[in-house]
């Protein structure tokens, strides 16, 4: 057989044009201004502020403003450190959010799980509603229901308490108590958002998937171990990330309302850096020491971020926020 001395015709190649930064705009002008409101609530309330940054670096005070006010350099953070303070608030600030992360994600899959579980619709819409209910209560609110429960003369413990003939208790007068109250008001509060974030997941679960498994004889166990849980982990992954980046945010309205504000007995172990800011400027108006609490809280939760999203990305590159 004779070869063709035929060759194929080269493919013509065509480049692509490259849209301009306009062009893009425009093809994405319907999702931008959806954006937005929330761009312009960030520039107004992250970025316009972010000035007042330099009154952590001076003896600040009304008369001459944030930019004429002595310039004291890193005094105001020796104060801090030297002070003993520092270390107080940051350690009560990170412990009480990693238990309320601990805890609330073990109880926030636990309930979307068992909500999922639940067959009686009807009963499923009453128990969301049920447990989204504290999610709305104000910080005020639970520090009034608290304090009509725990309060010495009137509250309903101690009144509980004189029924059966014990002695009243002094909660209010009792640090090491503290932390277990307040790590059960904020579970209460937000383990019901949490758990339908969680459910909302459970919920995009291909339902082919299940069938399969409760055709080949799948207990709910096995379902829970081998298909539900491995599906929430990239929701797992991306809420832990996120609320690692705010552990050294605090829940101010919630630790305010619930100790009082004034009850030093109490800041050993209830303090933290939300509220010890509040008071530095409420009581003493010392800008100056609110302001560096204020920019090292903002510096080490920045650097705590993007060291967990980097962990991240090691581990596995499609969970990493960046």
């Amino acid at each position: 057989m004779k070869k063709s001395s035929k060759t194929a015709a080269p493919a013509t190649v065509y480049k692509v044009p490259k849209k301009s930064f306009m062009r893009k705009v425009m093809d994405s002008k319907t999702l931008l201004l959806m954006c937005l409101p929330a761009i312009v609530f960030f520039i107004i309330f992250s970025y316009c502020p972010l000035p007042g940054v330099y009154i952590a670096f001076t003896n600040y005070n009304f008369r001459d403003g944030i930019f004429g006010s002595p310039f004291v350099g890193l005094k105001n953070f020796e104060f801090l450190a030297k002070s003993g303070q520092l270390w107080m608030l940051t350690r009560n600030t990170i412990l009480y959010n990693l238990v309320f992360i601990v805890l609330g994600n073990v109880l926030q899959i636990t309930m979307a799980i068992l909500l999922n579980e639940i067959r009686c619709k009807w009963f499923k819409k009453v128990s969301q509603t049920i447990m989204f209910l504290p999610y709305f209560i104000s910080a005020v609110l639970i520090g009034v229901i608290a304090f009509n429960i725990l309060n010495y003369d009137t509250g309903a413990l101690n009144t509980f308490l004189k029924a059966i003939g014990s002695d009243p208790v002094k909660v209010y007068s009792m640090p090491k108590a503290w932390p277990v109250i307040i790590v059960i008001c904020q579970l209460w509060q937000q383990t019901g958002y949490g758990s339908i974030v969680y459910f909302a997941s459970i919920c995009g679960i291909d339902s082919s998937i299940m069938e399969a498994a409760e055709v080949d004889g799948a207990t709910s166990w096995q379902r829970i171990r081998y298909i539900i849980l491995p599906s929430l982990k990239p929701t797992f992954i991306i809420l832990l990330l996120f609320a690692l980046g705010g552990i050294m945010k605090g829940n101010f309205g919630l630790f305010y309302n619930l100790v009082g504000g004034s009850n030093s007995q109490l800041f050993p172990t209830t303090d933290i850096i939300e509220t010890f800011v509040y008071r530095m400027m409420m009581n003493q108006n010392n800008f100056s020491t609110s302001s560096a609490v204020g920019l090292y809280q903002s510096i080490f939760g920045f650097a705590l971020i993007m060291f967990c999203n980097w962990l991240v990305r090691r581990i596995d590159p499609d969970y990493a926020l960046f």
